[in-house]
């Protein structure tokens, strides 16, 4: 279509971030095709009414706005999920979180000697992205989620229910681990909290500073704010031989694998590289004394 390459040249010629997976995901979106579907159908001329949309959403994305706000939608784990500017975008990188966490209980599985229950826990759920696709993955378990965001709870609650797994999570509203009743213990503790320090984040492009939430984001002047109380906490309420995976920041694993070590209740501590070669997950398990 030669709407398609004239928007992928105006994206490039205004510094706008991927400009060719934008132009075709904002033009799928108004034509309600698949980014494959443009292509089979590149004849296939536009309506005023869909030129005019499409237009709309070029000038948004020109300005800065995130694509994924743009159509309400972004893939993860090769699953749809409903996204909103209450929640941060889903990202490739987080895929190691949860490559992580299924090794632990595939290993488990394997070895026909399961070392942990099946209640599960996720601090930080945002779109949910992460605790449904464990959830799919592991259909054994059942899961408590925690946002201290309403708005993003809302996000989360509709992308379980879209994915069939709204029975098996719990989702709460509060501030880290203040709204789990006294008591609980988990097998599993995963959480991607904010952790980008105040200076990386002041250098952020605009269409993740201006438009996606702060508090999913920044972390303190380090960024381990919210990491920090969390990895001190986890050996309380996680079950002897429970698991803790923690997504990280650039350069932030020797130091989170500190602070779990410090505690001198983990064991198997470990850093694991997403696919760029950062070390993106920190996991430990919890030890049985």
């Amino acid at each position: 279509m030669a709407v398609l390459k004239w928007t992928t040249d105006y994206f490039q010629e205004k510094g706008v971030s991927e400009p060719r997976a934008s132009a075709e995901v904002l033009l799928a979106h108004v034509l309600n095709l698949s980014r494959l579907d443009l292509y089979l159908r590149y004849d296939q001329p536009l309506t005023p009414e869909e030129l005019a949309r499409f237009k709309a959403l070029v000038v948004r994305r020109r300005a800065g706005e995130p694509t994924a706000y743009l159509t309400g939608r972004k893939e993860f784990w090769s699953l749809d999920f409903l996204v909103t500017p209450a929640v941060l975008i889903p990202r490739p990188e987080t895929e190691t979180l949860i490559e992580s966490v299924l090794e632990v209980f595939k290993q488990e599985t394997e070895n026909r000697k399961p070392k942990t229950g099946n209640l599960c826990l996720e601090v930080g759920v945002g779109s949910g992205a992460i605790i449904i696709t464990l959830a799919r993955e592991l259909p054994h378990t059942r899961w408590v989620g925690v946002d201290i965001s309403g708005p993003a709870l809302a996000v989360a609650r509709e992308n379980a229910r879209r994915h069939g797994v709204a029975e098996r999570i719990n989702f709460l509203h509060g501030n880290l681990l203040a709204a789990l009743k006294p008591g609980l213990r988990f097998a599993l503790l995963a959480a991607n909290l904010p952790y980008v320090p105040r200076p990386v984040w002041e250098e952020l492009p605009k269409d993740i500073k201006e438009y996606e939430p702060r508090e999913a984001l920044l972390g303190g002047e380090n960024g381990l704010d919210l990491i920090r109380p969390l990895a001190r906490a986890a050996p309380g309420i996680l079950q002897p031989g429970g698991w803790l995976a923690l997504e990280v920041a650039d350069g932030q694993a020797p130091k989170v694998a500190a602070l779990v070590e410090e505690t001198g209740k983990f064991e198997n501590i470990e850093k694991f590289p997403d696919y760029l070669g950062v070390e993106r997950v920190v996991r430990a398990r919890r030890l049985e004394g």
